[in-house]
């Protein structure tokens, strides 16, 4: 018997297109600038929907709105780890900008084309940058309705 057990990250991120280009966040990982999708961690108590509205104005200052499901991933970054990112995909549309502060370790929000973003493949965060990019072009979205209610835990239904 394990004396805890394995529990993987689960991150949402953001996939949005306007006039032919991308919507990409520029960012400071461990002391690497890399190019990733708006994204981020699942918070206690928060929606898959919610997180994703959230991390991409977290990041980029700009309003989502997810319009439908685009995939779900499963990345091990490094083979010696026991780490393991469960990623869900959202499409949607960007709205106003609203020129806050960006989160830590962000240093812009970019717009780039398809053709720049194959360009600097080397620095993308991790494969599930170029892969959500095609998935996205070549693939059919899930409607957001695929997604149930959060109910919240009979154990604290009861307390009130």
């Amino acid at each position: 018997m394990h004396d805890s057990i394995w529990k993987p990250h689960t991150t949402v991120a953001a996939i949005a297109e306007r006039d032919g280009k991308f919507l990409l966040v520029k960012e400071m990982v461990k002391g690497e600038i890399v190019f990733n999708q708006p994204a981020g961690h699942l918070e206690p108590g928060e929606s898959l929907v919610d997180a994703v509205i959230r991390e991409t104005l977290e990041e980029t200052q700009y309003v989502f709105t997810p319009t439908g499901l685009q995939g779900i991933y499963c990345f091990v970054p490094d083979e010696n780890s026991d780490s393991t990112y469960i990623r869900y995909l959202f499409r949607g549309k960007i709205g106003s900008n609203l020129n806050g502060k960006l989160d830590d370790g962000i240093i812009s929000a970019e717009w780039m084309s398809y053709d720049e973003i194959q360009l600097c493949h080397r620095h993308h965060r991790s494969p599930l940058v170029l892969q959500c990019i095609e998935d996205y072009l070549h693939k059919q979205a899930y409607p957001l309705e695929i997604f149930n209610q959060m109910l919240p835990s009979p154990h604290i239904a009861r307390r009130r």
